[in-house]
């Protein structure tokens, strides 16, 4: 593929202070906005931890080829129903999480949890079926899973005539966030664009016309509407509302509050923040094992809570106490529908990841009969091995212990959230360090390499200008009812629920919220693709 072109264009002194003033009054007006850090306003300075700071943003929207949005677009309902099913076959996942039990303590205790329900049995949705002259009442539990599927655009660096395509860098199954915010960005750049921020040199580039309006708020507060009419009225009479379980004190709050808004507003749904420390404290079972929710702050109201929609839990850092492991297994037993439950996270691990993507794995055809769809989602893969004493996991030992092979690669451990893997050259040294019966808890991954191009990036009241690498998320809502826990299921919805981009330094490698920052795209059509120089903007924001 062709080189980016040059972009963002210079800006003088004023172009620069009315573009970056109206991006910051704006955010903050329209809550494109985090709780700040305490490196950048102290806790002294804002010990009621009031006050907030326009989120991590692009000043101009980044490019993309076209090609690869649509190609990431395309595969969104595929993956929907391969992580669905692979969810729903506990005797598939089971293989593959046994073999993490024995290294990992966070997977152990999750699988535990698993087990325990398992053996006292799901109560979660009931409903009857007629068969013959017998109704049949049946146990078969609602899921709901909103996924985030992240890519990068890859190039081949020793061909310069390679066309770009997108590889997937994971499959988040827990706490996909930012879609809240992707929203605000799309309305953010458009705004800009009225007001005249932009130089005029991009005005070939840049119009109305071409930003189209982000999907994610709806479509993900549309995923959860669907959820909660599909656990239906309370049998006891009671108010019924979903429950979004966060962490305490969450930076990212803003993000979460568009969807709740959303949830509300567009389809009357009571909703309630609900600590992960306080699980116990504000909820009970009753004796259907229904989860009942009393709010701190009305605590003689009760409400049954039809859908929990996991924020937090995703670390082991989170789980401080058994009190907190305590709290996740009384909403794994409740009849509330989890999103997602324990097995659906556990689907998501680097490990289902590499099971699917390694090459010439059988799996992927197990689950995505459709030789057509399984070829689309295969097209995305990157190559990842194990590091156990397979085969291809004595391959994968060999490339990451020598310095000169490692760098092509990451390692990644079964973790969520950033900041955890291992990459190029760190690899060897981190593998010395760590034993030997603790490597097959991580996955070899060859680095995809996108190609280079430039941004500003505003963080911290600082303007960021330099290379940037750019990781397109798109998000899939899908809800699904197991029918036999052998992989046997009934997709009840399944659709493509919006999208972002996440933008970082060049020199960053890691891709959390603190490096990352919310963006927007510019869908690049080079010669290659047919049409010279040809642009269209839309958007994207930041994943954690």
């Amino acid at each position: 593929m062709a080189a980016y072109p040059e972009y963002p264009p210079d800006q003088n002194d004023e172009q620069q202070d009315y573009l970056l003033t109206s991006l910051k009054d704006w955010s903050i007006a329209h809550g494109l906005a985090v709780r700040p850090t305490t490196a950048y306003v102290s806790a002294e300075t804002d010990p009621s931890g009031a006050l907030a700071t326009t989120a991590p943003v692009t000043l101009f929207p980044s490019l993309f080829p076209r090609v690869c949005f649509e190609q990431a677009k395309s595969v969104a309902q595929d993956y929907n129903e391969l992580y669905s099913a692979i969810a729903s076959d506990e005797e598939w996942l089971k293989q593959t999480v046994e073999e993490l039990v024995d290294i990992d303590d966070f997977i152990a205790q999750l699988w535990k949890i698993h087990l325990a329900v398992k053996q006292e049995g799901y109560v979660q949705v009931t409903f009857t079926r007629p068969i013959q002259i017998l109704d049949l009442i049946m146990i078969e539990p609602l899921n709901l899973g909103l996924f985030r599927s992240d890519y990068m655009v890859h190039t081949d660096p020793a061909n310069a005539q390679s066309r770009p395509c997108v590889k997937q860098v994971e499959f988040n199954t827990i706490a996909s966030s930012f879609g809240g915010l992707s929203t605000q960005v799309s309305a953010l750049h458009k705004y800009l664009l009225t007001v005249g921020a932009y130089p005029e040199t991009l005005s070939s580039i840049i119009s109305d016309a071409a930003l189209p309006e982000s999907t994610s708020v709806p479509g993900l507060a549309l995923g959860m509407a669907k959820a909660h009419e599909a656990y239906g009225s309370s049998k006891n009479g009671l108010p019924t509302c979903v429950i979004f379980l966060v962490q305490d004190p969450e930076r990212n709050v803003f993000d979460q509050r568009h969807v709740e808004y959303a949830l509300n507003r567009n389809y009357g749904v009571k909703t309630f923040r609900l600590p992960f420390g306080r699980v116990l404290d504000d909820t009970k079972l009753d004796a259907d094992r229904k989860l009942i929710y009393s709010p701190p702050h009305t605590p003689s109201k009760q409400f049954e809570v039809t859908l929990v929609y996991f924020r937090a839990g995703y670390s082991p850092a989170e789980y401080q106490s058994q009190r907190d492991w305590d709290g996740r297994l009384q909403i794994e037993r409740s009849a509330a529908i989890k999103c997602p439950s324990i097995l659906t996270q556990l689907a998501g691990t680097k490990k289902v990841q590499q099971v699917l993507a390694t090459p010439h794995s059988p799996h992927l055809k197990r689950f995505l009969p459709n030789e057509a769809r399984a070829a689309a989602v295969l097209k995305t893969f990157a190559p990842i091995y194990p590091m156990d004493k397979s085969e291809a996991g004595q391959e994968a030992r060999k490339l990451a212990q020598d310095p000169e092979t490692a760098v092509r690669y990451v390692l990644k451990p079964q973790r969520e959230g950033g900041g955890n893997n291992v990459y190029r050259k760190a690899i060897p040294q981190f593998l010395k360090e760590t034993p030997e019966t603790h490597w097959p808890a991580h996955i070899l991954m060859e680095m995809i390499e996108p190609p280079a191009q430039s941004n500003v990036i505003f963080r911290n009241g600082e303007l960021q200008k330099g290379g940037v690498i750019c990781e397109l998320g798109v998000y899939g809502a899908c809800l699904w009812r197991d029918e036999d826990g052998k992989g046997k299921r009934k997709i009840l919805e399944n659709f493509e629920a919006g999208y972002l981009l996440r933008t970082k330094g060049s020199g960053s490698e890691e891709g959390g919220v603190a490096v990352s920052s919310y963006d927007e795209y510019l869908s690049y059509q080079d010669a290659a693709d047919g049409i010279p120089g040809r642009f269209r903007l839309g958007r994207f924001c930041v994943s954690n």
